[in-house]
């Protein structure tokens, strides 16, 4: 193929480690050439801002806002996006050509005070912009006072670093993806579950481009896809915002897909958690029905306080 393939990108480290991962994975397929591939970095709204919370400023897609219009108009073949922070519904014209096979979709603590959420000091200080990971960590220990903590991993790293806080979490996955050699401690599933789609990959492509399709379906992975696809339609079910504490986790057993999803009250004073299993070939209605079986068993007030939840989904 002798045109240049240009792929688009956030220009944070782990958005760039991540367009790397997609551009390595793209040359060893042998279908595009080292010299073939363009990298473009894209600056977002959520990048430029990071004073306020997402829920103030717009929600989690202005993470890929920009990107998705570069997609849209040609200026980029191929979108390269966390995909936890890809919203449920993409633009017209628009797809999720791929998923690369996962990473570990856990959490992680880092802090110098303790080694697992039970060990923390009383009323220690945790440093987090996620709703999920506030309810999550409030339910289990209501004691903890959560800091509001925007900004890129290294950020973070540095406010934990001069001791702002005793604690913060981050994906085991991006921790991995930067390489970084700081002490973490992952927590179980069972304890936080993760957001939806965290520690995975998604390429975006305009869906009438079919050289794109074709390298998509070269490198993506179909496991991974299955659960993405459980866990996107339960999120999509449940009109899934930056505003709304919710969780969501698929795992492939063979033919079966299982999946654990829960939303809960920003204050973690209460938690609805769902349990489903279907086969592979259902894995999007496994996720639409428990979106919206979750979503009709919601008392009222659960469903009002989790919309008024400050923060960004699942980060």
């Amino acid at each position: 193929m002798d045109t240049v393939l240009k792929i688009g990108t956030r220009g944070s480290p782990l958005a760039l480690a991540q367009a790397k991962i997609t551009r390595e994975l793209l040359i060893a397929s042998g279908l595009v050439a080292e010299d073939g591939i363009e990298t473009v970095i894209i600056k977002t709204g959520g990048d430029r801002i990071q004073d306020r919370s997402l829920a103030d400023i717009g929600g989690k897609g202005l993470f890929t806002k920009e990107i998705e219009e570069a997609l849209s108009d040609g200026r980029i073949d191929l979108a390269v996006h966390s995909l936890k922070d890809l919203p449920a519904w993409m633009p017209d014209g628009l797809g999720l050509g791929a998923v690369l096979k996962r990473a570990d979709p856990r959490d992680a603590l880092l802090s110098s005070v303790a080694n697992s959420v039970d060990s923390l000091p009383p009323g220690a200080r945790i440093g987090t912009s996620s709703p999920r990971r506030r309810a999550l960590l409030l339910n289990r220990r209501p004691d903890l006072t959560i800091v509001d903590f925007r900004g890129n991993v290294g950020t973070r790293l540095d406010k934990l670093a001069k001791g702002e806080v005793d604690g913060t979490l981050l994906a085991v996955a991006g921790i991995a993806r930067l390489g970084l050699h700081v002490a973490h401690y992952p927590i179980d599933p069972a304890e936080m579950l993760p957001a939806a789609c965290q520690g995975a990959i998604g390429l975006e492509i305009r869906l009438n481009d079919a050289r794109a399709q074709m390298l998509c379906h070269t490198i993506g992975d179909e496991v991974s896809a299955i659960a993405i696809a459980a866990e996107r339609a339960f999120l999509a079910a449940l009109d899934g915002s930056c505003r709304t504490p919710i969780a969501a986790l698929a795992t492939v057993d063979g033919d079966q897909v299982a999946l654990e999803a829960l939303v809960a009250r920003p204050d973690g004073t209460a938690v609805i958690r769902i349990s489903e299993r279907a086969g592979i070939a259902d894995a999007a209605r496994l996720g639409d029905a428990a979106g919206h079986r979750v979503k009709t068993d919601m008392p009222l007030d659960f469903f009002v306080a989790a919309e008024v939840g400050a923060g960004a989904a699942g980060r």
